[in-house]
């Protein structure tokens, strides 16, 4: 079964054909970084991670480009406000990103540019638009012209006149018409700028994507992602600019990520329900987190609740206990033969998630595939004898599966068996010394961590729950 995607340049699902047999480029608009990343910006961080990830599964070389907006109307006005340098913003809030990102199971990207280091190609890109007509330059800005590149709107499947009609120049704006947009912004006084044949300024904020994606993947992309609020007017005028530039198509396949709502109301600072990536990752197991953002279908929104995370908490530990009590039955299983069909049925629930993950990367369905897998490994328990080749194919599935998603499976995931031995020896002598208070935490952080003691004539038994 061939990788499908819904591709929003054509509004339907359309069969993956990379440029490159067994390669994927890739490009994924990240953040403009003024301040710590909020949850929005999590999603698209980790949906494209874990559709990179599918890539790489089904044996892809992936050239992931994820790029940083370092320079910005929002990063000076943060810079005056803190009495620092730009670049000095720009750097605290890029390695806050990177480890938010990080703590979340997200990879490092093949290249993280960002705008300032590629000023010079911006400058040369703007320079060919003018020169073939699809920009102009007054008084140190430089505009380009929508109404110049047959085609503009097919992207957000709008007309030119359509758009024109919402399209308003504002004070100060010296444009031709109103659709126009900025490529380059004239300095203002005490501002960063760079020298420039129109005068010193800075790039609009859509040049750059097209400049970087060009500079680092050429001319034409496999992928082009991010959220669905990009779409318009960023994306689209990424195209034109792009387009226009270089005379060939910019990005063959569009994936956008759906919005996400707090407690059923769409997520804004207006609304004070604003919520940071890393305020959430220092309460809460970030893989959780992770867990929650791919439970729903990534065109989907997703309503953000303490419920639903803890919901999901549960989920993915029911999941996890499941490998670990294969781990607690290994020591006693046998090399059986008669396994055929529980190997069959495991290699039927990888094909079940493989078909998911290939239908526009349905996270949703594959974690209810890991679901029914970790059940039939609970069921297979239940028998008298265990083979060891089953129970070890049963962890093999469960772990690789949960890697596609970017769900790793550690020691820190889960007591090791020895680990548990030695708190039950610790709890019957806190008992025997009628230290109470001290048995009854041991046996209350082990039932956090899914470890049920039963208490019989033959002394403490425990078991995963």
């Amino acid at each position: 079964m061939a990788i499908k995607i819904y591709n929003t340049l054509t509004r339907q699902k359309e069969e993956f054909k990379p440029l490159e047999e067994g390669k994927v480029s890739m490009y994924v608009c990240g953040p403009t970084v003024y301040n710590y990343i909020h949850i929005g910006n999590a999603r698209p961080a980790i949906v494209f991670d874990t559709v990179r990830r599918y890539f790489e599964y089904e044996g892809f070389k992936v050239d992931y480009v994820l790029n940083f907006t370092d320079v910005d109307d929002k990063i000076i006005r943060t810079a005056k406000e803190l009495g620092e340098e730009v670049p000095s913003i720009a750097d605290r809030f890029i390695n806050a990103y990177l480890e938010d990102v990080g703590a979340l199971g997200v990879k490092e990207a093949t290249h993280n540019p960002r705008v300032m280091e590629t000023m010079d190609d911006i400058i040369a890109f703007i320079q060919v638009l003018i020169d073939k007509g699809y920009a102009y330059a007054v008084d140190g800005d430089v505009y380009f012209k929508p109404r110049a590149f047959d085609g503009y709107g097919k992207l957000s499947h709008q007309s030119i006149d359509e758009l024109r009609s919402g399209a308003r120049i504002q004070i100060g704006e010296k444009k031709e018409d109103p659709l126009d947009f900025a490529l380059w912004k004239s300095a203002k006084e005490d501002e960063i700028a760079w020298d420039t044949p129109w005068g010193k300024g800075r790039p609009g904020w859509h040049i750059e994507c097209s400049a970087m994606a060009k500079k680092y993947l050429g001319d034409t992309i496999d992928i082009h992602a991010g959220g669905q609020d990009l779409a318009f007017p960023h994306h689209e005028n990424e195209i034109a600019q792009s387009e226009a530039m270089t005379g060939k198509s910019f990005a063959r396949y569009w994936m956008h990520n759906g919005y996400i709502n707090i407690e059923n109301e769409k997520m804004s600072k207006s609304l004070g329900n604003f919520v940071l990536t890393r305020d959430l990752i220092n309460h809460h197991d970030p893989q959780v987190l992770r867990f929650f953002m791919l439970s729903v279908h990534y065109r989907n929104p997703i309503n953000f609740t303490e419920e639903l995370l803890e919901s999901a908490k549960n989920s993915m530990e029911r999941i996890k206990t499941s490998y670990f009590n294969l781990e607690h039955r290994k020591a006693s299983s046998m090399n059986l033969d008669n396994n055929t069909e529980w190997l069959k049925q495991i290699q039927e629930h990888k094909k079940a998630f493989e078909q998911s993950m290939e239908d526009d990367f349905n996270t949703a369905n594959a974690i209810s595939v890991l679901f029914d897998l970790a059940k039939d490994a609970n069921v297979y328990l239940e028998s008298k004898q265990t083979s060891t080749h089953v129970i070890e194919a049963f962890q093999e599935a469960i772990a690789t599966l949960l890697k596609v998603l970017g769900i790793e499976l550690n020691e820190e995931a889960g007591l090791l068996d020895e680990e548990v031995d030695s708190l039950i020896q610790e709890r019957n002598e806190a008992r025997k010394n009628r230290n109470f208070a001290r048995a009854d935490e041991i046996r209350d952080n082990l039932k956090e961590q899914n470890i049920i003691l039963e208490d019989t004539p033959q002394g403490v038994r425990w078991k995963r729950g």
